[in-house]
């Protein structure tokens, strides 16, 4: 057996200096203080979720008229 530094990038273990056999069978060890490191790190550094709040335009209900349905309704740009 034999011990190889690699990192995680998009789910999959990449193995730093090392290079495999295809087909070869690993076993991935990681210790309690890395994971958890990784896992406070990932969290910090995850992109800002944006929220847009949608408001309704005040008046537009009380603007159409029951004689309006045939007309198209104006986008809004």
């Amino acid at each position: 057996m034999r011990a190889y530094k690699g990192v995680v990038e998009n789910g999959v273990v990449v193995l730093i200096g090392a290079k495999l056999p295809e087909g070869t069978v690993v076993t991935v060890t990681v210790g309690e203080g890395e994971l958890l490191r990784a896992k406070i790190s990932s969290a910090l550094n995850r992109p800002k979720k944006i929220r847009v709040k949608l408001r309704p335009l005040p008046g537009l209900t009380s603007e159409r008229s029951p004689g309006d349905a045939e007309r198209p309704v104006p986008e809004l740009v």
